[in-house]
């Protein structure tokens, strides 16, 4: 279906303006050394995780209507690279390695990758399971895995070497100004590519169906006004 689904358009624009207001709180606090007490904590971590998650989530949405993932990966790829050396240079904060920009490059391209081997995860019911997988996997950057009951510790070794903090785990000394690996995030990501035409049809439908209600009731409102007089004179 060509009809852009708006909800999606609409969630990303308010995305965005959250993503702005996060952003300049924090550089008034922590750049310009403003004093925002509320701006830490719990309250930061949430309001940065209701960005970057629907970030994945739509970005996944997105990847399912793709018509190449691989190019796409790539235009990520470009834009996070170019994020890196300019931060870097910059030197103003720590610089941005492995940001939420390269976590969509990667995403995008093992999206491309399961497509292509045609064993990407579909329908609703795998989205939430990936979501679940996400929570679970969602400390592997900490060291450890929630799940739910019980917490499992990961192997150290896993963070002793710097190769692997792409992957979810930062080595030793390993510092980025903004921190997205592939663990836990890709799983969000997967969420979004799973459930994505499953929530565009069911979107699609619902618009369809008030489309043709109100159609409904216009035609029936045209109707009744046929049977009522044209002029009072009628009824002299």
């Amino acid at each position: 279906m060509a009809r852009r689904v708006r909800f999606f358009d609409s969630l990303r624009g308010l995305s965005v303006l959250s993503m702005v207001g996060f952003h300049l709180c924090y550089d008034l606090r922590y750049l310009a050394g403003l004093s925002l007490p509320w701006f830490q904590g719990t309250f930061q971590d949430v309001w940065r995780a209701t960005i970057s998650w629907v970030f994945l989530f739509l970005a996944g949405v997105m990847s399912s209507y793709s018509r190449n993932n691989y190019r796409r990966a790539a235009k990520y790829g470009l834009f996070a690279l170019a994020i890196f050396a300019v931060t870097a240079i910059a030197a103003v904060d720590d610089a941005i390695s492995f940001g939420i920009i390269f976590c969509m490059a990667a995403c995008t391209l093992v999206t491309a990758i399961l497509e292509t081997l045609r064993i990407r995860p579909g329908g609703l019911v795998a989205g939430a399971a990936c979501v679940a997988a996400f929570l679970a996997l969602l400390h592997v950057p900490s060291g450890y895995l929630d799940l739910g009951f019980t917490r499992m510790t990961l192997p150290q070794e896993l963070y002793a070497t710097p190769w692997l903090s792409w992957l979810g785990f930062p080595g030793p000394g390993f510092v980025s100004g903004d921190y997205y690996p592939v663990l836990p995030y890709l799983l969000m990501y997967l969420a979004g590519a799973s459930a994505g035409p499953s929530l565009k049809d069911s979107f699609a439908a619902a618009v369809s169906g008030t489309l043709a209600l109100g159609h409904l009731n216009g035609s029936e409102g045209t109707r009744f006004s046929s049977m009522r007089p044209t002029s009072r004179c009628c009824w002299s």
